[in-house]
């Protein structure tokens, strides 16, 4: 419905589902000329957010919260400045949840087949990548990588080690622009876990990419998922990462999403200073606390989760 308000002469519109499962949406979509002066938001949204009128699938997902309740299941569009005639500028339309999934899978499986084809260099996947929403885009990776859902963690696991959790897209492409990773780096993922972060470095940046996991069952599914997609610069090995990291002697970025603390986090530091004393290497850490060693520069973040390191000059 369309509703005109007297404070300011704006307007604003309400989709709200059709049942409290949402199964089916209806909103309003806009006219560019109307679009160019709305905002959108949902009760629980703290900042009203621009959405084009082409992302549709965008609308609901900003309804698709969480921590549900009746409430969120409706967007406000407010449209700033006159409001008359806007009721002929706004036509309904319905959109069935299952389309926005249905999208996804589509896009993954288009970018999965110029993989297979070997058409999909890093500009091509950047740009495939930055046509999904932000808020899909660790779904869109998941279907491209044929990952249903979180595998069960080896029993087995030693003491001191993380159990695996995927890292959110954002941050290592964060990660991945603030070390300034090319296709000269060799990308070393410690606690690489199905693969997620190795595959998107490669993708993104062309760069060689070594995954170090200690759990044989994310092992084999990641290489079986490398080969699958002809990812020939990524390789996994299966091992303790705090006892292979200094082997990795061609290593220049490395990759902690927080794998382990403590004693074991120290006996890493001390096999990547040794490496740096022969090259200048990068270390990318997220959810971790700050690394103290004099021999590390600390890089800038936008982001509270990430931080960003070089290695200074060493001499022997």
């Amino acid at each position: 419905m369309v509703r005109e308000c007297s404070n300011g002469g704006w307007a604003e519109a309400l989709a709200l589902s059709d049942s409290l499962d949402g199964r089916t949406t209806r909103h309003l979509r806009l006219r560019p000329e109307i679009l160019e002066r709305s905002t959108f938001c949902c009760p629980t949204v703290s900042s009203s957010r621009r959405i084009s009128v082409s992302s549709r699938a965008a609308l609901v997902s900003l309804a698709e919260l969480d921590e549900r309740d009746a409430l969120d299941r409706y967007i406000e569009a407010h449209v700033h400045g006159r409001a008359a005639g806007l009721g002929a500028s706004a036509g309904g339309a319905v959109l069935d949840l299952d389309t926005v999934q249905s999208a996804l899978r589509n896009a993954a499986n288009l970018v999965r087949t110029l993989l297979l084809s070997n058409q999909a260099p890093p500009a091509i996947f950047r740009a495939k990548l930055d046509d999904i929403p932000p808020r899909d885009r660790d779904g869109w990776l998941d279907l491209l990588w044929d990952i249903d859902e979180i595998p069960e963690d080896d029993p087995a696991l030693p003491r001191g080690c993380v159990p695996y959790l995927p890292c959110p897209v954002a941050t290592v492409r964060e990660a991945l622009e603030r070390a300034n990773v090319t296709s000269d780096d060799v990308f070393v993922d410690v606690g690489s876990g199905t693969g997620r972060t190795t595959l998107l470095a490669n993708l993104l940046t062309g760069a060689g990419c070594i995954g170090l996991e200690i759990q044989p069952a994310l092992v084999e599914a990641a290489r079986g998922r490398a080969a699958w997609l002809n990812l020939d610069r990524t390789r996994f090995v299966q091992g303790d990462a705090a006892e292979l990291l200094r082997y990795i002697t061609i290593g220049t970025v490395f990759f902690f999403y927080c794998p382990f603390s403590g004693e074991r986090l120290d006996r890493v530091l001390d096999d990547l200073e040794a490496i740096a004393r022969t090259r200048q290497i990068r270390i990318c850490c997220v959810h971790m606390p700050p690394l103290e060693r004099p021999w590390l520069v600390q890089l800038g973040s936008s982001s509270p989760a990430l931080d960003v390191y070089q290695s200074a000059p060493l001499r022997f």
